[in-house]
């Protein structure tokens, strides 16, 4: 009998073919290309303002180089006058070179995303270049936050070949910021320095200027490095050297006009600054007095780059001159060292100025002050600090925040009983109103209003 066969068949395995590697890098490539068309069409700098939210705000900063971001409530009065500057200038800013793309959030919607980003006042304005971001505390009229911002997308030393490029950069450039003009010096000189402190200032080299630009811009001799703050129509000149921090020293006292007139806008530049204030108080800055006094302390600036020069007068800034002790019956022009925060420095015998010989009674007083002549006061505290400091007043102000409690406590159990157990919300933003501080508007304001 036959043995039964037992067949085999042997099947070839099924290998699964590999694309070759360029067809894998091509695939790769689609969709990376898909990708950026995706988020091109969803980001589109048309010259429209952007609304963005918590799904799409870390792409939108992520993907365009330049944008300015306008945290803004509904509610906020301020923030409905903003708007409309903010839809002029995205179309301008658009057609740049380097296009600064204007986006907005509605952060009393987007909470979250608000605090984030330290927003507790509205409107918040924040330019994030290359997803960092700086508060924006410049102009907000469409035209002047136009010009501000072209500053950072420019270049960093821009090279000016005639008298007239000069005339025109200078003009281009406009009065927010200082400008820095190296006259017959290398651009490598400045590079460096120029994008260190490139949101601060403009910076440029000129080459090929006539003497009549030598002597528009009080130049002795060159190369020289001018400072010019056309907002205050004031200068400095370096003529070196252009080496080593002496440089960046220069420049980096220069960010400030040599003399500083003191309001409020200028005392916000004076926060990070760690130099003493050499102020003058006069009765009033708009005499002619004050114009020729002024003269006298911009020499005194010129030899003492350590110190910062300051000036106001009683009549615009009664307030501010009541913290050092000066008003109509003190003898002015008064002058201190203040160290910018709550103490400052009188030098004995030289409290106030006559007018005759002002020079040499400024170079007296700064002799003073550096040999230590002086005597320490502290600047006066507002009326409720020094009630709150009077122990009557510690005793006061706890009987007082203790009724305030109990008669807000009554008023949220009322509201509980009266809403039979409903869910309470408790300050809802939509029932406020923005207003200025000195506008009593509303007796309910936002905790975080900013003015414009």
């Amino acid at each position: 009998m036959e043995k039964s066969r037992k067949w085999c068949f042997w099947r070839k395995p099924k290998i699964k073919a590999t694309p070759p590697m360029p067809i894998i890098l091509l695939l790769l490539l689609s969709i990376f290309e898909t990708g950026i068309s995706s988020t091109a069409d969803q980001f589109k700098v048309d010259g429209k303002v952007l609304e963005l939210d918590e799904s799409n705000f870390d792409l939108a900063i992520s993907s365009l180089n330049y944008i300015l971001v306008d945290f803004y409530s509904p509610w906020c009065r301020h923030c409905k006058l903003l708007s409309p500057q903010l839809d002029e200038a995205a179309p301008v800013l658009a057609r740049l070179k380097e296009p600064i793309v204007i986006a907005k959030v509605n952060a009393d919607k987007f909470t979250r995303l608000a605090s984030k980003h330290d927003v507790d006042a509205y409107p918040t304005l924040k330019l994030f270049m290359h997803g960092v971001s700086m508060e924006y505390y410049g102009p907000r009229k469409a035209d002047s936050l136009v010009q501000y911002l072209k500053k950072f997308v420019s270049t960093d030393v821009s090279i000016l070949i005639s008298d007239s490029a000069i005339s025109d950069f200078v003009e281009e450039a406009g009065t927010f910021f200082p400008i820095f003009i190296g006259f017959d010096l290398n651009e490598t000189v400045l590079s460096n320095l120029a994008v260190k402190y490139k949101k601060r200032a403009w910076f440029s080299v000129a080459k090929g200027f006539s003497d009549e630009a030598k002597v528009l811009y009080d130049m002795e001799k060159v190369p020289a490095l001018v400072a010019i703050h056309p907002n205050y129509k004031q200068q400095s000149i370096f003529y070196g050297p252009f080496e080593g921090e002496f440089l960046e020293d220069f420049i980096k006292q220069n960010f400030l006009p040599p003399v500083v007139p003191l309001n409020h806008e200028t005392l916000k530049l004076l926060k990070d600054e760690k130099r003493k204030i050499v102020l003058t108080i006069t009765a009033d800055e708009n005499e002619d007095q004050t114009q020729n006094l002024i003269k006298l302390l911009k020499a005194a600036a010129s030899t003492n780059r350590d110190l910062v020069f300051g000036y106001f007068g009683l009549k615009q800034w009664e307030d501010f001159a009541d913290k050092f002790e000066a008003n109509e019956k003190t003898k002015l022009p008064k002058i201190i060292v203040w160290d910018g925060d709550e103490d400052y420095f009188s030098v004995i015998g030289i409290e106030s100025l006559n007018n005759e010989d002002q020079g040499s009674q400024i170079s007296q007083f700064l002799e003073g002050y550096r040999q230590g002549r002086t005597e320490k006061k502290t600047v006066k505290a507002p009326l409720f600090m020094g009630f709150f400091n009077s122990v009557v007043g510690i005793v006061a102000f706890f009987i007082i925040f203790i009724v305030v409690a109990m008669m807000i406590l009554m008023v949220v159990l009322l509201i509980i009983i009266s809403k039979d157990n409903e869910p309470v919300r408790v300050g809802s933003r939509e029932e406020v109103d923005c207003a200025d501080n000195s506008e009593a508007e509303s007796s309910q304001h936002g905790p975080g209003k900013k003015e414009d």
